[in-house]
């Protein structure tokens, strides 16, 4: 199974309809592969929060529908990244990520749970998501998490007691906490045994400098692939079986007792 990560520069000189064409063209060349995976927010910035309220969109506004034709020209899974999506007019405001099938279907949306800002931004300016979602592929079903989720383990238990077995991880994570994004990715993936596919941005949003270094990170906690600070496409061919192969192994997600 191939991968694909998008590390997407986000410049907030782009108009976004720039970005859109941008982000499809890479996606359209990712043409190999099964999965692509774009960041969060890449439209407006992952910390740009006066754009929180003022460009969202639907499910089905300008990214989504850019976002579907690239996906059914490609023909592969794509991971969309997130909105910020108003359902409704003067309704909530969620940071929600859009799956996408080689068909150009939307198949599944999550709305991101744990709202990042400490009684600030996101975390005013957003609703929290209540669903644990996981997507069924062909070779693997992935478990979706966004950006500051990677923060709490006891979401990715619920995502592989729902059957996860691909972690994926769209995020605009500071420089400043690069570190921890490192770490955590790999935490997930040691503690439940999946692979971790953790996507970030590039560039600068509000001010603040993105971490870059997405990576993907095997079962076993090995780094299979890491990207630099600037935009780059992570492209790694997985072996789904590895997962099972793993917990069979060393299987220690059997003598679990808190939680279950």
């Amino acid at each position: 199974m191939r991968v694909s990560l998008i590390q997407l520069a986000v410049d907030p000189a782009e108009p976004a309809d720039a970005r859109r064409a941008r982000a499809a063209r890479l996606v359209r060349e990712q043409r190999t592969s099964d999965l692509v995976v774009l960041p969060e927010l890449w439209h407006i910035g992952a910390f740009a929060y006066e754009s929180f309220t003022r460009d969202t969109e639907t499910v089905a506004g300008p990214t989504a529908r850019a976002m579907a034709e690239a996906a059914r020209d490609a023909g592969v899974w794509l991971h969309a990244g997130s909105i910020a999506e108003r359902p409704e007019p003067g309704g909530p405001v969620f940071n929600t990520s859009l799956v996408l099938s080689p068909a150009g279907e939307l198949v599944r949306t999550y709305r991101k749970i744990h709202r990042f800002g400490f009684d600030q931004g996101e975390a005013v300016l957003m609703s929290a998501g209540t669903e644990i979602v996981t997507v069924p592929l062909p070779e693997t079903t992935l478990g979706l998490a966004t950006c500051y989720d990677l923060r709490f383990p006891e979401l990715f238990r619920a995502l592989v007691d729902a059957g996860a077995q691909t972690l994926v991880v769209p995020a605009g994570w500071p420089e400043r906490r690069r570190e921890h994004w490192t770490l955590l990715a790999r935490a997930r993936a040691v503690e439940n045994q999946s692979y971790v596919l953790a996507c970030g941005t590039a560039g600068t949003h509000a001010g603040v400098p993105q971490a870059g270094h997405s990576l993907v990170v095997d079962p076993w906690g090995a780094v299979l692939a890491e990207a630099g600070p600037d935009e780059e496409v992570l492209t790694v061919d997985l072996d789904p079986a590895k997962v099972a192969k793993t917990r069979e192994e060393f299987p220690a997600l059997k003598d679990r007792v808190l939680g279950r």
